[in-house]
């Protein structure tokens, strides 16, 4: 595990302290490095959540991919959770992507 990745781990147990937050964890997409964290559908993201991730160099994943979303990092409901997706761009395309052969 890289030092990247173990901090990004711990980024992620601290958000998951955060009241509305209901679950935080990194993934992967393609070559990329994402922090996922799903928030009660009742609430909005914590400003303070959205400084944290900027301040470890991540960013919203609809303004990384140029998707049109009125919020940055909103991917949608799932459960009874809004998704937001935070991109590594510190790290963006060094990951090896899962071929399917």
């Amino acid at each position: 595990m890289t030092d990247r990745t173990r901090t990004l781990q711990e980024l992620a147990e601290r958000i998951r302290a955060y009241e509305p937050v209901e679950d935080a964890w990194l993934a992967k997409s393609f070559t990329d490095q994402l922090l996922v964290v799903d928030v009660s559908s009742d609430e909005r993201l914590p400003p303070e959540i959205e400084t944290l991730v900027a301040d470890h160099g991540l960013v919203g994943v609809n303004d990384v991919y140029g998707t049109h979303s009125a919020e940055t990092s909103f991917m949608g409901a799932v459960g009874g959770a809004d998704r937001h997706q935070f991109v590594d761009v510190e790290t963006r395309g060094d990951h090896q992507s899962y071929v399917v052969e």
